[in-house]
């Protein structure tokens, strides 16, 4: 049988391929440090398992979720409301999704023609270019550089480029490079999309962790921003529920409308369980949120710390849960420096390479291991030798 031509488009999944290497020397009695997927290991609060179990327990609940709940659209506008300051989130401009993952195609599907321009981050989450080519669409990519703190640099981008581009991603703070929008950039970024007619898409998945400075916010904050673009927000990093799926689009009517009516032909929605847990999620204590984003910063400074200690780069990471790290000795074979981590110190991080060209000579590394075991994972690189 010969099958389609789409998964011709779709590089090699490097996370599964960790994944084997990792059960494989724990099979051989090796301790292996993985830092590569970025799965939260705290536990969700209390109050989101009770709704979701107490929702579940309802027969009612396990039909066709065929439409958001009013509550839920309500806790969405609240939310945004008291904790971004973006006043009057009306109905219409919410869309649930499960995940923005799975958010990302019908959206970028519902803005783009075969073979439109679209403007995407280098390096970036794969879903933001994948998504992009299986709606139809070329990736022009616009590099993230330590020249430029690994922030959108509009003003280097190609005008004839940003002119045919029909939306721009933009994901702060940035997975994977670790950097953190400023008010400047994201005016820079609303001011180019007028100019060019570009839809932004912004990716606000770790607006709760954030380093060294103000708490983290949302595009949609910033004035204009509502008019030229949407934004999803994750509850899976702030909430530790990335397996629940559950996620919102949130901004310019016309373009979640879009999104929905796409989206609408192949998911019948957000389970009606899994709605109640996320409004408990966006009505309930935010205490635990801010204690983790402290836990997350322990563990960034324990790895930051240790690795220039041992003589690397100190890595940029001032918000997300990752680490982007320059290889040491200046090694730009992200890959095999990779596998080669992976087998001499039983450490596992994800190759820069597998988030785009201008990834090469780094590699991302998860903060999902307490301090003392990240600072076991650093001593093991040092042993190691790299």
């Amino acid at each position: 049988m010969e099958f389609s031509k789409r998964l011709d488009l779709l590089g090699d999944e490097v996370f599964a391929a960790l994944n084997v290497r990792r059960r494989e020397l724990e099979a051989e009695g090796r301790t292996v440090y993985d830092l590569s997927v970025g799965t939260p290991d705290f536990k969700p609060s209390q109050h989101v398992i009770d709704a979701l179990v107490k929702s579940a327990q309802d027969p009612a609940n396990w039909k066709y979720s065929l439409h958001d709940k009013d509550e839920l659209l309500d806790a969405v506008g609240a939310y945004y409301r008291d904790r971004y300051g973006v006043e009057d989130v009306a109905h219409d401009m919410i869309m649930s999704c499960r995940g923005t993952q799975e958010g990302m195609l019908p959206l970028c599907a519902a803005l783009i023609d075969e073979g439109d321009t679209v403007l995407v981050p280098d390096p970036c989450y794969p879903v933001f270019r994948n998504a992009t080519t299986l709606a139809g669409g070329t990736c022009a990519f616009y590099p993230l550089t330590a020249e430029h703190d690994f922030l959108p640099f509009v003003a280097g981008i190609d005008p004839e480029v940003a002119d045919r581009a029909k939306y721009m991603i933009v994901s702060l703070p940035a997975n994977p490079v670790g950097s953190v929008g400023t008010p400047e950039v994201y005016q820079e970024i609303i001011e180019f999309a007028r100019e060019h007619d570009i839809v932004v898409i912004h990716d606000n998945a770790y607006s709760d962790i954030i380093y060294d400075g103000p708490a983290g916010g949302s595009f949609l904050a910033y004035p204009g921003a509502r008019e030229v673009g949407v934004e999803f927000l994750s509850l899976s990093k702030s909430f530790n529920v990335t397996g629940c799926r559950l996620s919102f689009l949130v901004g310019r009517a016309d373009i979640v409308a879009a999104a929905r009516k796409l989206r609408s032909q192949v998911d019948f929605g957000m389970f009606y369980p899994e709605q109640d847990a996320a409004i408990a999620a966006l009505t309930g204590p935010r205490e635990q949120v801010e204690q983790q984003r402290m836990w997350y910063q322990e563990r960034r400074d324990a790895l930051c710390d240790g690795l220039e200690e041992i003589g690397w780069e100190r890595p940029n990471a001032h918000g997300s849960m990752f680490v982007w790290a320059r290889l040491p000795h200046g090694r730009q074979d992200s890959m095999a420096f990779a596998a080669e981590l992976m087998e001499r110190a039983g450490v596992i991080v994800t190759p820069g390479a597998s988030f785009g060209p201008a990834g090469e000579g780094f590699c991302r590394m998860a903060l999902t291991m307490p301090p003392e075991k990240i600072r076991e994972a650093v001593a093991a690189i040092a042993a190691a030798g790299m």
